[in-house]
């Protein structure tokens, strides 16, 4: 009997998962271990019956490589610690999900996802004893010991390209434009594609603004004879007051959203220009991945697979100096990677001249 690998994508999605999954199939049939695909995250595996499905390498071509979202589908609201129940309970079903796994005869277990994935994952993997190798992907790039996740590379690079649709627009209108971006924990996003859009203003929490720090720079820009300006936002930014700008969803659920359209009247009041507001939400999220991501994923996904084949269990795979190594999972999730204040990639944007209306 040939051993089993199971691989599953949990919480939200991002561009590059596929083509993790690719590198883990085509690596995997190298070395004779079967896939188990397991559909919408561990949820998969609480249906009856289990939504499993076998992933063979000719399935992996070159079209899955390019193609955005997950094929097996995904779900960041059904912890199967605190599992929601048709009658509105709330049931531990972590026992369920584990006789499972034994159940198929998975010998190994692949996850791509955050430090929310990796943590629920991680602890099942300890409560069953299963062996577990984690994948990072995130847009917001947040976990600890990976210089890079997969997915983040392309939200960068489709907040760049709006920038640069936004500015031809913004100088023919004589107007500021303000690109709203995710970024809950951590909001690199915005500070990266921020320098690459060449933007006048970057906000983001970790750096305290002020509409009058803002206006400022604005002015200054105005004075030089230029008739426009760029302004960046993180959705995480939170009112003059300090208080987060969120909204209720359909689904009860409260995220965050309108911080964009919070600060355009202060900013068209404080500068004279008219100003307008662009939010890319899950944008950011979905598209072909970027060569950098397709590499990157490629790369985590065929280390995994050479963990599990080695029986080096309860770790997450990294992209650390152009190198793929491994790291303790428990490591990975202690803390959320943020933005430093006073780090290198601040450091430039402040001597290129972009404000962040401190």
């Amino acid at each position: 009997m040939s051993k089993k690998i199971a691989i599953l994508t949990s919480g939200g999605d991002c561009a590059g998962l596929n083509a993790v999954m690719r590198a883990v199939v085509h690596r995997s049939a190298m070395l004779g271990w079967e896939v188990i695909g397991i559909e919408n995250g561990t949820a998969g595996l609480l249906e009856e019956p289990y939504a499993v499905r076998t992933l063979a390498a000719e399935d992996f071509d070159g079209f899955i490589l390019r193609r955005g979202g997950t094929i097996l589908g995904t779900t960041n609201s059904k912890n199967p610690f605190e599992y929601p129940m048709d009658d509105g309970s709330i049931k531990d079903r972590s026992d369920e999900l584990i006789a499972a796994i034994k159940d198929l005869g998975i010998d190994a277990i692949i996850g791509i996802g955050g430090d929310g994935s990796f943590d629920i994952l991680s602890r099942l993997a300890n409560q069953g004893g299963l062996p577990f190798i984690g994948v990072p992907k995130t847009i917001d790039n947040d976990l600890s010991l990976t210089d890079v996740s997969v997915g983040f590379d392309t939200a960068v690079e489709v907040a760049t390209e709006a920038l640069d649709r936004l500015q031809p627009t913004a100088a023919s209108h004589d107007r500021v434009m303000i690109l709203e971006v995710m970024g809950r924990d951590a909001r690199h996003i915005a500070l990266y594609a921020g320098i690459a859009g060449g933007v006048d203003v970057i906000l983001i929490p970790e750096i305290e603004y002020s509409i009058e720090g803002i206006a400022k720079k604005i002015k200054e820009v105005k004075q030089s004879g230029r008739n426009f300006a760029l302004v960046i936002v993180s959705e995480a930014v939170k009112t003059n007051g300090g208080k987060k700008v969120e909204m209720v969803h359909s689904d009860g659920q409260t995220r965050y959203g309108g911080i964009g359209e919070y600060l355009s009247p202060k900013i068209a009041e404080a500068t004279g220009f008219e100003t307008r507001v662009t939010v890319l939400g899950h944008v950011q999220r979905g598209g072909s991945p970027t060569w950098n991501d397709r590499l990157l994923a490629q790369a985590l996904g065929v280390k995994a697979v050479d963990l599990v084949d080695e029986g080096k269990f309860g770790r997450m795979v990294a992209w650390q100096n152009r190198q793929v190594v491994d790291v303790a999972i428990e490591d990975a999730i202690k803390e959320c990677r943020t933005v430093r204040p006073h780090g290198t990639i601040v450091h430039t944007a402040r001597s290129l001249g972009i404000s962040f209306g401190d």
